[in-house]
């Protein structure tokens, strides 16, 4: 069968390492995600991960709060470390080779990022998790996602989240939300959509890198969306592509 996709980015939020019980990493959602990767890594697809570190600490809320915005975004650059850390021993358990890259350098843990190392990472047949965002303060993980999976020529950023898509508003406040199928990045800056940060998007306009939105929480819906069936959100160029 021919993929949809064979080298994609996955981006997943710090809250889904969380799990519903509201423990800052509940490894039952660690096993989980782990086999959802696993079944896609298992046929063939070579796969990235960028997690987010908001079940520990959210920078941008931690600055509203009285944190200093710089200190406050180098906490939750550490945060995605600690659920890369996670994310990688529950992957590792399923007999998938990992190894984990860090925009900021802490040898005894990972490696630091380079572009010409992950990509032969991916030829291995590993997978390869990138933490600590892109090293900068004032930058998202989403825009960290969008720079990674640009610079290693991935053929989409899939984003998973609790809802089955993008929506015309929240559709846990508003059950009438419209879900998009397809949308444009343009739609998306211009509507000002909660999807991805406006600097993501407009990385993955400039490069014309696909963004698909699912529910993580749906099992198999990852593999059912590489194997080609239309779930979830696809944002692209045109709505026709």
């Amino acid at each position: 069968m021919a993929l949809k996709y064979n080298r994609i980015l996955l981006k997943l939020s710090g809250e889904a390492l969380a799990g519903e019980q509201g423990y800052v990493i509940d490894p039952t959602r660690a096993t989980y995600l782990a086999s959802e990767i696993k079944e896609v890594f298992d046929l063939g697809v070579q796969v990235g991960i960028v997690i987010g570190g908001g079940n520990i600490i959210r920078g941008i809320s931690a600055s509203s709060n009285g944190l200093d915005r710089v200190s406050a975004d180098y906490m939750g650059m550490l945060a995605t470390v600690i659920n890369a850390l996670a994310l990688q021993n529950a992957l590792e358990q399923v007999d998938i080779q990992t190894r984990i890259q860090t925009a900021i350098e802490m040898h005894e843990i990972a490696e630091p990022f380079i572009q010409r190392r992950a990509a032969r990472h991916f030829e291995k047949g590993r997978v390869v998790i990138f933490g600590a965002g892109t090293g900068n303060p004032y930058f998202t993980t989403d825009t960290a996602a969008s720079l990674r999976a640009v610079e290693l020529q991935c053929d989409a950023l899939i984003k998973g989240t609790k809802v089955d898509g993008v929506y015309s508003a929240d559709p846990v406040t508003e059950p009438d939300a419209e879900l998009y199928k397809r949308l444009t990045y343009l739609d998306i800056l211009k509507q000002s959509l909660h999807v991805m940060d406006a600097t993501a998007v407009s990385l993955c306009m400039d490069n014309n890198l696909p963004i698909l939105v699912y529910n993580f929480t749906q099992a198999g819906y990852l593999k059912r969306i590489i194997e080609g069936e239309d779930l979830g959100t696809l944002v692209q160029e045109t709505v026709d592509a």
